[in-house]
């Protein structure tokens, strides 16, 4: 069962606010939640899931379904620790669907089988891809990280695949959102491999994983394994933010700990004893990557810089450390797009629209 932990909401107004804004939603919409918003957990006025709901409710009524899926993301914003979380998730599928028509891009939500380790699990995923796509390019497997999901990343998806022609199948890794727990890297591995399978039928064959944040733990590890044809590593983690001892800043460790399935708020001794299974060094250690774009922001506290030059002088790997920004750079997304990109047409991997 998920649990919930003490945080504070102005914590989380502080550290994402940013990304609030920029995902679209209007400044002084998310000026009056978060002036609103005076606990996390309750579900009744001044409750963050209560307050962004009914600002999600509101756009909902005004037929405004992109932007009330947006405020719903926010509302089951961080992990989805209680039954009012879960109703938000809910009603944030309904209102992207809803939304779908005014997309970009044309949009179809398919299922997909995994096997993971003896076990199965059917994974929902959107196929996102420019109007009139006709499968003549790669897909690119796409994923944000424990508390930002499939949907939340939809203006980045779009984006890409706008600029870049190709499909992106978007899909939420293990432990979060519609992909049920534990998080676990050995299942992650698994899922990438189900998915790069059904992506190399759906366009010409080749396959690009990118990964934002805990994603990019997983696009690092397809990458490295040669599980697809190239991959996109964007605030992964993949040894050092996994050592012993490391600490989680901004109500993180609450969000991992439910990630991985814990039923109570676990004891930096308990989530140490989750992390061995996650360390990329054996594949670190056999230089067999396939064409490799690392990017992070020099000063994240989440994920150390070391994660980010660990890649630093492999072969077909480019990075990026980029200073005065922080997690998964998200104060120079900008920036880092035209990294992606600028990457993508060097290596001449999809045919790239004008």
């Amino acid at each position: 069962m998920p649990y919930q932990w003490k945080v504070a909401p102005e914590d989380l107004f502080v550290e994402r606010y940013r990304q609030m804004v920029n995902s679209g939603l209007p400044t002084e919409d998310v000026d009056m939640v978060r002036s609103a918003v005076t606990e996390m957990w309750p579900d009744r006025p001044g409750g963050w899931v209560y307050e962004w709901s009914r600002l999600a409710a509101g756009y909902a009524e005004r037929g405004r379904h992109r932007l009330a899926a947006l405020a719903y993301g926010w509302a089951k914003f961080p992990a989805l620790a209680d039954d009012a979380k879960h109703m938000a998730l809910q009603r944030q599928l309904e209102q992207y669907t809803l939304a779908a028509p005014g997309f970009e891009v044309a949009f179809e939500r398919r299922l997909v089988t995994a096997f993971c380790g003896e076990g199965v699990k059917t994974l929902p995923v959107h196929l996102l891809t420019p109007r009139g796509w006709s499968g003549d390019t790669p897909v690119l497997l796409a994923s944000g990280g424990v508390d930002t999901w499939k949907m939340d990343f939809h203006q980045l998806f779009e984006a890409v695949a706008l600029r870049t022609g190709m499909g992106v199948l978007a899909f939420d890794i293990p432990g979060t959102g519609e992909c049920v727990g534990p998080m676990d890297s050995e299942d992650g591995a698994d899922i990438v491999r189900a998915l790069a399978a059904e992506a190399r039928a759906l366009g010409n064959g080749r396959v690009l994983h990118l990964g934002i944040s805990m994603g990019g733990h997983f696009s690092a590890c397809s990458g490295l394994a040669g599980d697809v044809d190239a991959a996109i590593v964007i605030g992964g983690p993949v040894e050092a933010a996994f050592a012993p001892g490391r600490t989680f800043a901004h109500g993180m460790d609450g969000i991992v700990g439910n990630a991985l399935g814990f039923g109570h708020e676990p004891s930096p001794a308990e989530l140490a004893k989750s992390w061995p299974s996650f360390g990329l060094r054996p594949l670190l250690d056999l230089d067999a990557n396939v064409p490799m774009l690392v990017i992070n922001g020099a000063d994240d506290v989440h994920v150390p810089q070391h994660d980010t030059l660990v890649f630093a002088g492999r072969s077909d790997t480019e990075v990026h450390l980029l200073p005065d920004t922080g997690h998964c750079a998200v104060s120079k997304m900008p920036h880092v797009l035209q990294l992606m990109f600028d990457w993508i047409d060097r290596h001449q991997l999809p045919t790239v629209r004008s």
